[in-house]
């Protein structure tokens, strides 16, 4: 599973990131982005939570 943000959607809420640090950290611009490459198997359910919860829609799957 890969996941993306669309910087132009995000509102930097932080939702994802305090829902799933693994995946989710602040970029230089203070919006959320995902810093892997591929969601960890263990991980993907907390990935799913983060992206049914942002307020913006703006994680997918990628």
């Amino acid at each position: 599973m890969r996941v993306k943000v669309d910087q132009e959607l995000c509102i930097s809420c932080g939702a994802c990131i305090d829902t799933c640090p693994e995946v989710f950290d602040w970029n230089e611009d203070d919006k959320a982005h995902s810093i892997v490459d591929e969601v960890p198997a263990e991980m993907e359910d907390q990935a799913n939570e983060a992206l049914e919860s942002c307020p913006t829609e703006a994680i997918s799957e990628d």
